[in-house]
């Protein structure tokens, strides 16, 4: 479970920096990493195309229909039947995610990418939720254009026990240049330089 660290003095002081320049560090850092790395891999043949596909199942969903998916994950996360969470976990998007984080070396936390409704489409790690679309973290990149990009506040992750912030980034369509899903990815900020 994340918590969120409750102000900018206590990121200052996890980084020896005053309030202002703790902030912008972590966030130029991390602007960076998305201009030189992320958005090449966010944007590969195979996120794109898991995307499309999955696009092309969910598009007709319900609210009601997304809301039971949902329900269903959250219960499987708490055990017993795990098809749902093994059939997402083990796609071929998945595999390609958990690569990309074993090869970053800590660095990256997490990685999960949503299709056009918010729904997961693979990911390295389970994660508490199927449905993303109610958070910012889809609806800021997805639903405001290709170069949207958020990075989120730093905060402590008690299950890889270091602090980090999510960026999300639009899934863009190359043919289209519009956004057909999102991904977020968690950054390690205590490995930044």
């Amino acid at each position: 479970m994340r918590k969120a660290v409750s102000s900018f003095v206590a990121i200052a002081a996890f980084a020896g920096l005053a309030s202002t320049a703790a902030a912008n560090d972590y966030t130029d850092a991390i602007q960076k990493m998305v201009d030189s790395d992320m958005r090449n891999w966010t944007q590969s043949e195979q996120v794109v195309a898991a995307v499309k596909e999955q696009n092309k199942k969910s598009a007709n969903l319900s609210q009601s229909d997304i809301d039971s998916q949902d329900k269903k994950w959250r219960a499987e996360t708490a055990g017993g039947d795990q098809s749902m969470i093994n059939s997402v976990l083990g796609n071929s998007l998945s595999a390609y995610l958990k690569d990309v984080k074993n090869n970053a070396q800590g660095l990256y936390t997490e990685i999960f990418v949503m299709d056009m409704k918010g729904l997961n489409v693979g990911q390295s790690d389970v994660t508490s939720d199927y449905w993303q679309g109610d958070e910012a973290k889809w609806q800021k990149t997805y639903g405001v254009g290709p170069s949207a990009v958020l990075i989120d506040e730093v905060e402590f992750d008690d299950s890889s026990q270091t602090y980090q912030s999510q960026v999300s980034l639009a899934v863009v369509d190359p043919d289209t240049n519009q956004p057909i899903g999102a991904v977020t990815i968690g950054v390690n900020v205590e490995m930044l330089e």
